[in-house]
């Protein structure tokens, strides 16, 4: 079985990447393999502390308060940060990394702020800054997890109820979310991840049957 060895779980908030992140990293260990799991942003990290005051709205109540490259550096940081304090060592000895968000989230979360024509240099721009100039490991595998915005916006609300936590800024707001689902499509198109389809005729697939397509895309 060959093994991709930085492995990306991409999605729009309430798609389900927590979930299908943790059952892959217990399936791939259960057939040898050693798995390191992240999340990010790394709320446990003091690295994260931009990331949770923009998504707490300290800066701003709304996403766009905060421009595209200020925000991105902001989880950039969050991730430089994990890397060289928590995996990287793991990373260069071959053990395999599953990321719940990387830096294909700031592709989408950031760049939709911009108007189209503009979208294409901030990506060079932002790709650059984490891959080039913080050293940041590429992905071997991305995988999209596309989910109607409609019912993202229902497992958002649920899971906002269960926790009794409010909705971050982005969370909070529906236009912008919109905007976000459209653009996961578009980019996940246009830079070669591989999308995965959760819902079918307009309802959720189980966990089961998404988590059986991961696995058939991850182990090859």
């Amino acid at each position: 079985m060959s093994m991709s060895k930085l492995i990306v779980i991409e999605g729009a908030d309430g798609s389900g990447k927590a979930t299908q992140t943790a059952l892959l990293a217990e399936y791939l260990k259960s057939r040898g393999h050693r798995v390191r799991r992240l999340e990010f942003p790394d709320y446990e990290s003091d690295g994260s502390l931009l990331a949770r005051m923009y998504l707490r709205g300290d800066f701003g109540a709304e996403a766009d308060d905060v421009n595209a490259y200020a925000a991105a550096t902001f989880f950039a940081m969050d991730r430089y940060t994990s890397y060289r304090l928590k995996w990287k060592k793991d990373y260069e000895s071959g053990t395999v990394i599953l990321a719940d968000r990387y830096t294909t989230s700031n592709m989408v979360h950031q760049s939709v702020k911009l108007e189209a024509a503009e979208r294409g240099k901030f990506i060079d721009w932002m790709l650059d800054y984490e891959y080039e100039k913080l050293g940041l490991p590429r992905p071997d595998l991305i995988l999209h997890l596309a989910v109607e915005a409609e019912i993202s916006d229902r497992l958002i609300a649920e899971r906002a109820a269960k926790s009794g936590t409010a909705p971050d800024i982005h969370e909070a707001d529906a236009a912008y979310l919109a905007r976000v689902h459209e653009l996961y499509r578009d980019i996940a198109e246009a830079y070669g991840w591989e999308s995965i389809p959760c819902t079918r005729n307009g309802k959720l697939r189980s966990i089961e049957d998404i988590q059986e397509e991961i696995r058939r895309r991850v182990c090859v």
